[in-house]
Formats: structure tokens, C-alpha cells, sequence
């Protein structure tokens, strides 16, 4: 796309030249072209060529990292992990247990 983008960057500047120079001969099918017109055209040509010279551009980024996925798993160091601590001792084990109440029949 990107090679299409310039083909068609190029034939756009010829357009304009010609445009300026001789408008009959860049809009030969109409009966009366103004340099405006030209203009105008070229104005829609340029925003066109940048739009596809930009999708080339990011088409070509997205399969060099399609390409590379490899090296960027290699580079990855692992990171380590503490350990659990000791789990806390419960309540009743450290303090004694309250004796029984005794109910009278």
C-alpha cells in the first residue's frame, strides 16, 4: 500500500501542474474547467494519498510484530514469588479455655 500511496502522490503533483498550467487538458471532459476545480481535486487527491500512505504504514508495523513474537517470550525473566508466612495460631490455643458453668436442677 505504501508503493500505491507514492504512485499515486506522484500522479497528483502532475495533476496539479497540469492543472495550473492548462486546465482543458486535466479535465478534458468538461466544457468550461477552472483552476478552482483543480484545486479542489488535488485538495481530495493529497488527503487520499496521506490516508493510504498511513494504513501502509500501519499494516507494515502490525507484521513486524506479527513476525516477532519469539524473541519478545525469550527476553521475559521470570519474577520471584515470596513465600506464604506461617499461619497465625487460633485464639483458644493460646489462651486457656473459661471452666464450664454448672446448672442446678
Amino acid at each position: 500500500m505504501i508503493l500505491f500511496s507514492i504512485n499515486l502522490a506522484l500522479l497528483t503533483v502532475l495533476f496539479f501542474i497540469v492543472g495550473m498550467i492548462k486546465p482543458k487538458w486535466a479535465l478534458f471532459f468538461l466544457n468550461a474547467p477552472t483552476r478552482f476545480l483543480i484545486v479542489a481535486i488535488t485538495t481530495v487527491l493529497v488527503m487520499i494519498t496521506l490516508t493510504v500512505y498511513g494504513e501502509g504504514v500501519r499494516r507494515a508495523k502490525e507484521e513486524r510484530e506479527v513476525k516477532t513474537p519469539v524473541a519478545k517470550e525469550q527476553s521475559v525473566v521470570p519474577v520471584p514469588v515470596p513465600a506464604p508466612a506461617a499461619p497465625a495460631t487460633a485464639p483458644s490455643e493460646t489462651t486457656p479455655a473459661a471452666p464450664a458453668k454448672k446448672w442446678l436442677p
